[in-house]
């Protein structure tokens, strides 16, 4: 009687272990596909952001792939909402962020000497700190030799092209510049701007010193002509920081001389907000209230802007950081 009941509370028991064991059997089986751990909560966004970032350009215009890592600083699509200036400024400071500078060029097909020029500035700008942008206008053609240089500098550019004919030089390069300043107001490309012609020679401070323009900067240049033993300078007289003055070309007539004296294009630079944000300078119009002549809109607030205006270098705009060295008579 005592040996029948130990062997049944043996098989109980036994039958317990294998049911425990059955129970643990199976919930081990379905957690082995249970995730491990929770998803991210970045990894879709982190997609979406690059997705955007890389989105396709306007046609005319060609990126060099190395500089795609600044082009997220570089499209603003937002209006600033009531950032000034001096805090901008104070902002880039305390983050230790250099300003963008936007270099614009204008090319004519008449220059005989473009590629070679455009070669001598690519590896003045390639000495330059980044970040640094560099357009490139020119008249559309087929065969462009401009667009095998531009790949192959190394340099973040962007090459614009267009359509029309003209006769005129003169005529033809303010339209190319009007065609940059409109491609900067519509990508809202937020740097200092400076027209860079072909013949320009530069001192490499000079980029560092125009990072420092808030509204308006303008700045003495010389003039030298191939087999000519002459320079002229031209550019603002100064006390300090603060333009006081203008050298000006040597007239006949001085009555000629009426209203704001002429400024050469490659003697200025300024912020480029000027163009789509008018209200954060203390402005009601804006280029596109100019017949889309933004050029002349700039030229006009450069002039009429004195307070806002500042002398480069700081320390009276005595010394010569750029040069206008003709070669060539059409450049």
């Amino acid at each position: 009687m005592g040996s029948s009941e130990r062997s049944k509370k043996k098989v109980h028991l036994w039958k317990k272990a294998i049911v425990h064991f059955m129970l643990c059997f199976v919930m081990g089986f379905f957690t082995g596909f249970a995730p491990t751990s929770k998803p991210s909560i970045f990894s879709s966004s982190v997609t979406m952001s690059l997705s955007s970032t890389y989105s396709p350009q306007p046609v005319e215009v060609f990126h060099q792939e190395k500089a795609q890592s600044f082009n997220r600083s570089l499209l603003d699509e937002t209006e600033p909402e009531s950032t000034t200036p001096r805090e901008e400024k104070k902002e880039n400071e305390e983050l230790n962020v250099k300003r963008l500078v936007i270099v614009v060029t204008t090319i004519s097909r008449r220059n005989k000497l473009r590629a070679v020029l455009l070669r001598r500035l690519a590896n003045t700008l390639k000495l330059v700190a980044e970040p640094l942008l560099w357009i490139v206008v020119e008249q559309k053609i087929d065969d462009s030799e401009v667009s095998e240089i531009l790949r192959k500098t190394g340099i973040m550019y962007r090459h614009v092209v267009f359509k029309e004919n003209f006769t005129d030089v003169s005529s033809e390069m303010d339209h190319q510049r009007n065609m940059a300043l409109n491609h900067i107001e519509h990508h809202r490309l937020s740097g200092i701007v400076h027209f860079a012609g072909l013949s320009n020679v530069y001192d490499l401070s000079f980029f560092e010193e125009i990072r420092a323009v808030e509204a308006f900067g303008t700045w003495p240049m010389a003039k030298l002509t191939a087999n000519r033993k002459k320079v002229k300078i031209e550019g603002p007289v100064c006390d300090s920081s603060e333009v006081i003055g203008w050298h000006l070309k040597r007239m006949n007539n001085l009555t000629d001389i009426s209203g704001p004296p002429p400024i050469h294009i490659s003697s200025f630079a300024f912020n480029s907000s000027i163009l789509w944000d008018p209200e954060r300078w203390g402005r009601t119009s804006s280029a596109q209230d100019t017949s889309q002549n933004s050029l002349r809109y700039v030229r006009k607030e450069v002039l009429e802007e004195e307070t806002k205006l500042k002398g480069i270098p700081k320390e009276g705009c005595s010394k010569i950081l750029l040069w206008d060295v003709q070669i060539s008579k059409e450049q």
